[in-house]
């Protein structure tokens, strides 16, 4: 049976119309003739997602008692009955109710894949395993419901279903979202605009990833060896050396100028540990790079050009930047990495960048310290053996020297050797040269015959002292390549240090490691409860395929009582399993610094939200304390036994209409001042004449707004705003400046032109009060019932209002007393 497909509709929050894009593509099938099912649908009381469903055969849900409740969940058996060509089934990541056949839905839908159903499902970026702790970083709330990246990986369509945060947060405004009762709070926690930003972002470079995967795997699957240049990717190769930072720039320039370019830079380093360029330099030239945007990298190789060609191909390098080579006699000393890298390079473009140390003599070491002697080095030894020892003979053949002295010139072949080859080549090239002494400068020449005993006794001498510098030359090395060892392990270590103290997230962290150790995946696992017994929890991820469970790993080690360091690629040895045992405590430490700080930042923000919110409230009670009072009033004027004139009727009926509609504008304040702060405000900036804006505001004062002064120059300019927002602005402090001027003092709203802006001055001439920039409290005095006037609950709105608008609001004491409130806004330009 042919297995089903799935098809993913991937969103970056809830909302953004992932469920409605599934109808949408199950109406377009079934309108194809296709056999379409809803398996389940979760429209969550949206009007336009429910209607998108008309016309589709759904399928009756199944009832789970769990714990006195009654929940419904997705029938299996009732859809693998129907056995639909297309069956749909929302929130894939969603957690089944015990009781049911599979723990997870998307192992329903597995099950209807095995069956040959074609599925189309949604899903949250959020959900996704490998991202759990970076959507909890960015929004502060960890998911409980998570979904195996490799479940999504292996989906053959995924879309994305788009929306920019401020369309998004409109449509939450507008209540097509969440119902009313929670909107205020989602805008303001979760759906700020940073965090629907940031989850954005992560879904369209998840998906950019996957993409990238499909890219690969048709290449491969079609034998396609050849470069695509879907995007231009700089790679500059780093030794460690003094020219490292201009290469850097040198490429960061060549990236600027090509846009979407990607900066990659790669240190090779060799199999034994050692780098050719000292830690402190690599660590200022890593530090550049990630200043400029770019990623740095670090690989293991022998052929440091053949490293950086296999490095640039599998990343898809289209441009190889290099340093001039340094080596001062090219002609001597071989071909260089830059030159083996050109020939090689095939259609990657590759800059040789000259710099101050190019043909500079490199700093004198030792040729063999720290390196083992493998088959090149033999053959290396085995080459220089060739060379030396015929000539050596040559130069004893004319030079008719001592056998003393042609011994101690077959002794410099030897030691060459030995530090060039090893101990066993050294100790050939020492038994070739006693029998190519033996056999031309010994008598009988030109035969193997000894006739002398001292000349016995000086070959036997020559091949001990031979091998005496081989074993020393082979211990040397063997001490050596432990300090190798110790010095490639701190630097393992110093470099995962140095880039947690540089504050970057576990994935990246564990890239360190994955880079460090030539692992193909890495995971940081976590055992958690989960009421039966424990199950493993990708805490965070990098790689192909990081493994889900230490079982699936080829090497893990522990981090903690629960956390497991897990790696796929190759079996590390014993050395590197210390290492990792090392690194793996640091990134457990660096996790729990995490998650400490990630509770004090929850801690914080509620601390700051439940202020605010106790701040509203004592700001509302002190605002509708009043309009109540008067409200209740009325009422009892109303209710009393003693008859009412119509005159007196006229009058109650009046003061309760105001005290109503005193209560509605604090209510239209309250709710515009909640949108203002959770950025939901819809603004649209554009020259606005004032003039309409002020016999707008004074209007929605009803008759009050005919007691207010206006004193405003003539011709006056457009001001940048949004009028019913600006309105809105100057209602509020109308308002505020009405309630608190005496009847004998009417308030007074002036305009006031300056050279960039326009000044709106709303004056009153009430008690005086300190003002928002002076030091004093901010409650009211004893035994008044109104707030502050710059704490007022008009003020506030007003202030929100102008700053979302992009402009300032200050107060200012009133001369002869009272309070003078100022809304300054930049002026258009003048029309001509």
């Amino acid at each position: 049976m042919t297995r089903g497909r799935l098809r993913i509709y991937l969103g970056a929050a809830p909302g953004v119309g992932k469920t409605y894009a599934m109808l949408a593509e199950g109406q377009r099938r079934r309108s194809r003739g296709t056999d379409v099912v809803i398996g389940f649908v979760e429209p969550h009381g949206r009007q336009l997602t429910a209607a998108m469903a008309d016309g589709l055969e759904v399928l009756p849900r199944r009832a789970c008692d769990y714990r006195d409740a009654r929940f419904t969940e997705m029938d299996l058996d009732a859809v693998l009955a129907r056995h639909p060509q297309v069956a749909l089934v929302d929130e894939l990541a969603h957690t089944n109710v015990p009781g049911c056949r599979n723990a997870k839905r998307w192992q329903d839908v597995e099950e209807l894949l095995d069956a040959g159903v074609d599925v189309v499902s949604t899903l949250n970026i959020q959900h996704l395993e490998s991202l759990n702790d970076v959507v909890r970083q960015i929004t502060g709330v960890t998911q409980q419901e998570t979904l195996p990246d490799e479940v999504a990986r292996r989906a053959e369509q995924v879309e994305l279903v788009d929306m920019t945060p401020e369309a998004l947060r409109r449509r939450m405004v507008h209540g097509n979202v969440y119902p009313p009762d929670r909107i205020e709070a989602a805008l303001t926690h979760y759906f700020r605009p940073g965090n629907l930003t940031a989850l954005r972002e992560l879904a369209l470079l998840w998906l950019a990833d996957r993409v990238e995967e499909g890219l690969q795997r048709y290449r491969a699957e079609h034998g396609i060896a050849t470069r695509w240049e879907t995007r231009e990717r700089i790679l500059v190769a780093l030794s460690g050396g003094p020219e490292g930072e201009t290469l850097i720039r040198r490429a960061a320039r060549v990236a600027e100028r090509i846009q979407g370019a990607d900066l990659l830079a790669v240190h090779v380093m060799p199999c034994d540990g050692l780098t050719s360029g000292s830690h402190p330099a690599l660590a200022a030239q890593r530090a550049l790079v990630e200043s400029l945007g770019g990623r740095y990298y670090q690989v293991v190789g022998d052929d440091i050009a053949k490293a950086i060609l296999q490095f640039a191909q599998a990343e898809n390098a289209t441009q190889i930047v290099l340093g001039a080579s340094r080596r001062r006699w090219p002609a001597l000393t071989g071909e260089g990495v830059g030159a083996r890298v050109t020939r090689l390079s095939g259609p990657i473009d590759v800059h040789m960048v000259t710099h101050e140390a190019a043909a500079r003599p490199p700093a004198l070491r030792l040729s063999g310290a720290g390196r083992g002697f493998g088959v090149r080095r033999y053959l290396a030894g085995a080459a220089l053996a060739v060379l030396l020892l015929p000539a050596v003979t040559l130069i004893g053949q004319y030079g008719h020297f001592a056998l003393s002295s042609l011994l101690l010139g077959y002794l410099l072949p030897v030691i060459v050797v030995a530090l060039t080859g090893g101990m066993y080549v050294a100790l050939a090239t020492a038994a070739a040269g006693a029998l190519l002494a033996n056999y031309y400068f010994t008598p009988p020449p030109h035969s193997l015959t000894i006739a002398s005993a001292d000349d016995v006794v000086a070959l036997v001498v020559f091949v001990v002292i031979a091998a005496l510098v081989s074993w020393a030359t082979e211990t040397a090395t063997w001490q050596t390549r432990r300090a190798a060892r110790a010095s490639a392990e701190a630097g393992a270590l110093s470099t995962l240090a140095g880039a947690e103290l540089g504050g970057p997230s576990l994935p990246a962290l564990l890239e360190q490691v994955r880079q460090l150790f030539g692992l193909e995946a890495v995971s940081l696992l976590d055992r958690q409860p989960d009421g039966v017994g424990h199950r493993w929890h990708v805490v965070a991820s990098c790689g192909d395929r990081p493994p889900e469970h230490p079982a699936g790993a080829d090497t893990s080690v522990p981090a903690g009582p629960t956390v497991t360091l897990a790696g796929r690629g190759r079996a590390l040895g014993d050395s590197d399993q210390r290492v990792l045992v090392a690194c793996a405590v640091q990134i457990a430490a660096c996790l729990d610094r995490q998650q400490l700080a990630e509770r004090t930042a929850d801690a914080d923000q509620q601390i700051a939200a439940d202020r605010a919110r106790t701040t509203m409230l004592r700001i509302t009670q002190q605002e509708l304390q009043a309009p109540l009072a008067q409200l209740q009033d009325t009422l009892d004027g109303l209710g009393a036994r003693d008859p009412l004139s119509a005159a007196q009727r006229h009058e109650l009926a009046a003061t309760g209409q105001a005290s109503l509609a005193r209560i509605a504008t604090c209510l239209t304040d309250l709710q515009h001042l909640g949108q203002a702060r959770a950025g939901a405000l819809d603004i649209h900036l554009r020259p606005v004449e004032l003039d309409d804006v002020l016999s707008a505001a004074l209007d929605d004062l009803g008759p009050g707004g005919h007691d207010i002064v206006v004193d405003t120059p003539e011709d006056l300019p457009d001001v940048i705003a949004d009028a019913n927002l600006l309105t809105r602005a100057v209602t509020s402090l109308a308002t505020n400046a009405l309630y608190r001027s005496p009847r004998n003092a009417p308030a007074t709203v002036t305009v006031n032109v300056l050279p960039a802006s326009l000044a709106i001055n709303v004056i009153d001439h009430g008690p005086r009060v300190p003002g928002p920039d002076e030091p004093g409290p901010r409650e009211p005095a004893r035994g008044t019932t109104g707030p502050t006037p710059d704490g007022s609950l008009p003020v506030r709105t007003a202030r929100a209002l102008t700053e979302a608008m992009g402009g300032t609001l200050r107060s200012y004491d009133t001369p002869g007393g009272g309070l003078t409130i100022g809304l300054q806004l930049p002026r258009a330009a003048i029309r001509s």
